[in-house]
């Protein structure tokens, strides 16, 4: 595919390389240009489109919505290549929470607590949050009230790892609890 210079360029037909206009696609009558080797300045789009094609490069649109639209005089590829390492870097950058869970039986002895306590302690201190669960099974369902207190207290020997997100809610046979870490 050649560009409007008459410079071969291979774009790959992904979600940027349709999304920015280039050279005589550009519509507005006056552009403003940025850049590096460009002072920034507001010029009328045929000027534009002539100190690009001097220097053997690309009028890109970069800000479409702006007053005059904003472009930049740039090798379309590069440009786009840019663009790509620059949201890399922005997804790098991005924290994931994951939601571990811990799961209950309405009668859970002290061993088990204190084994499931002890993993969510782990778990907020690595900065996710947790959702703790109480799990009837058939008639189990008659000890609802056991399942909150158990949360319940769960949620006491958390309270300084963790603040109580949402309370002990029942949904179905499962009576749920969240939990996201404190800041430090």
């Amino acid at each position: 595919m050649k560009n409007q210079t008459g410079r071969g360029l291979r774009i790959n037909n992904d979600r940027l390389s349709n999304k920015h206009r280039l050279n005589e696609q550009i519509r507005a009558k006056e552009v403003r240009i940025v850049g590096d080797e460009v002072e920034p300045n507001v010029y009328p789009l045929l000027k534009a489109l002539r100190m690009a094609e001097e220097r053997g490069m690309d009028l890109v649109e970069i800000s479409p919505n702006a007053e005059p639209p904003v472009c930049r005089i740039i090798g379309y590829s590069k440009f786009l290549y840019q663009l790509k390492k620059h949201q890399k870097e922005q997804k790098a950058k991005q924290v994931k929470v994951d939601v571990k869970e811990i799961r209950f039986g309405p009668q859970t002895d002290a061993h088990d607590y204190n084994f499931k306590l002890k993993h969510a302690i782990n778990f907020l201190q690595s900065g996710d949050k947790v959702k703790a669960y109480v799990f009837f099974k058939g008639r189990s369902i008659l000890f609802k009230d056991q399942g909150e207190v158990l949360l319940l207290r769960f949620a006491n020997d958390l309270e300084q790892y963790a603040k109580v997100e949402q309370m002990p809610v029942l949904q179905g046979k499962r009576m749920t609890i969240f939990f996201s870490p404190k800041k430090k």
